[in-house]
């Protein structure tokens, strides 16, 4: 008997094992397609109103949910007044009989996506549940251009999933929104601002214009200057030719061989 038990405990820790790093090597694999492509990478077509698999269902949440959601936010001793009205920054994953087990909210400030509030109804599913929210996640926030994700949250998952502590450059961004929570920050740039690259390309531009026109206008002077050299020239030689004429006139005999 206690060999069986012992020989079933093995292979639960064996599963365990296979699922926590089949996981993280699925987000690693999200991360390094992201880098490559130079946006948000998702499994997921993010046009779709629901993400299914096997077993459960992601979706955005509604007031319906505000009775499950209160529960699990209990659960985590979140503000609950405060985030049930904002319940519809949240994403919900369901069972098969629709009870909802986990929730995940996502707050949007500045082009930038805040993921917060992480609660599940049994945290052995955890491992199981987030890849799902992530995924998701990841769609709304294509689907609303956003430029990078924050999240406080602390499970080693999104470490694995590409965010990390944010350097100086990197907390100048966060929006003012957040700047007067705590620390213990993560990011993930998505995308570069496409806004300030367009940005610079006009200012560039509006410079090369510019000095396209510095250039015309010292152009268009030294030609003036050249027309007004020629004609005082023209002037010059005509009254050169003046007076030689004049002279000659007045002293027919100056060209005369004495």
């Amino acid at each position: 008997m206690n060999q069986f038990y012992g020989a079933e405990s093995s292979q639960v820790l064996f599963y365990a094992l296979f699922e926590f790093f089949a996981v993280d090597r699925k987000c690693r694999i999200q991360v390094q397609l992201r880098r490559l492509l130079g946006f948000a990478f998702s499994g997921l077509n993010p046009k779709f109103g629901g993400v299914s698999s096997s077993k459960y269902r992601v979706r955005r949440a509604t007031l319906d949910d505000i009775g499950q959601l209160t529960a699990l936010w209990n659960s985590m001793q979140y503000p609950t007044s405060d985030l049930a009205r904002r319940v519809t920054e949240f994403q919900v994953v369901e069972g098969p009989d629709g009870a909802v087990l986990g929730a995940l909210g996502l707050q949007i400030a500045e082009r930038q996506g805040r993921v917060h509030s992480e609660a599940f109804g049994d945290f052995a599913l955890a491992e199981q549940l987030r890849p799902l929210l992530w995924d998701r996640v990841q769609a709304v926030a294509a689907n609303h251009g956003l430029l990078r994700v924050w999240t406080q949250e602390q499970a080693p998952f999104w470490n694995h999933c590409g965010l990390l502590k944010p350097d100086v450059e990197a907390l100048e961004k966060l929006p003012a929104l957040w700047r007067e929570l705590s620390s213990g920050w993560l990011t993930l740039k998505l995308k570069d601002d496409v806004e300030t690259v367009v940005s610079l390309d006009k200012e560039f531009a509006l410079f090369m214009r510019s000095e396209k026109q510095r250039t015309e206008q010292v152009f268009r002077r030294a030609r003036a200057f050249k027309i007004f050299a020629t004609v005082v020239a023209v002037i010059l030689l005509l009254l050169v030719m003046g007076w030689g004429v004049s002279l000659y006139l007045h002293n027919p005999g100056l060209l005369r061989h004495h």
